[in-house]
């Protein structure tokens, strides 16, 4: 089984091929996501959280609120460095653990992992490929602008990720979401079926 990596810059278009890759019957797993879950109350990490940020980024309900503390880690690099450094050995662990129990249940062709720091956490460098996911940068500001967010903030996210030239350099696989669903789609149909095809060789 191939444990592969499935990454690309926010608004890219990787949440859609991770959910095509699952609709071919492809196990991923959703990294980020589980990052937000490693910061609930009664995680280890949500306790060193706190003592980073303070209850300045706690709801009413105790929770982690997940705009505030996006508002210090996205304003300051090394906020945003120390956040990961909580979370993403963690993160990590968790990880490699589902590719060892998928391996056991008989995954045979390959499996993903889906997160956006995906590369800066290191992860990359422990799994057989990397397909990362990019469309040019006017998109990605165009799509984050209509989901609400305001032009200056979008940008400061855009900025605070490894620049989208430099993930292409590491991708063993390159998914261009800059056209419609219907291309992203093909791709992404050709990528499962070279996948297939070198499983059964193997």
């Amino acid at each position: 089984m191939l444990r592969l990596g499935l990454t690309g810059g926010i608004a890219s278009g990787k949440s859609a091929v991770a959910a095509m890759l699952r609709e071919m019957g492809f196990a991923v797993l959703d990294a980020d996501s589980l990052a937000h879950r490693l910061i609930e109350p009664g995680q280890p990490a949500y306790n060193e959280a706190l003592q980073e940020f303070g209850q300045a980024v706690l709801a009413p309900n105790g929770r982690v609120d997940r705009a505030k503390l996006s508002a210090i880690v996205f304003a300051d690099r090394s906020r945003l460095e120390r956040l990961n450094v909580i979370v993403h050995p963690r993160v990590a662990e968790v990880v490699f653990r589902q590719f060892e129990d998928w391996q056991r249940g008989g995954t045979r062709d390959a499996a993903f992992v889906e997160a956006a720091l995906l590369i800066e956490s290191g992860i990359h460098k422990k799994l057989d490929g990397l397909v990362v996911v990019w469309c040019e940068p006017e998109q990605q500001l165009q799509r984050l602008v209509a989901r609400g967010l305001g032009e200056a903030e979008a940008c400061r996210r855009i900025a605070a990720q490894l620049p989208v030239e430099e993930k292409l350099l590491l991708a063993t696989e390159k998914i261009d979401c800059s056209g419609s669903l219907e291309q992203t789609r093909r791709q992404v149909e050709a990528l499962a079926a070279k996948l297939r095809r070198g499983a059964a060789r193997g």
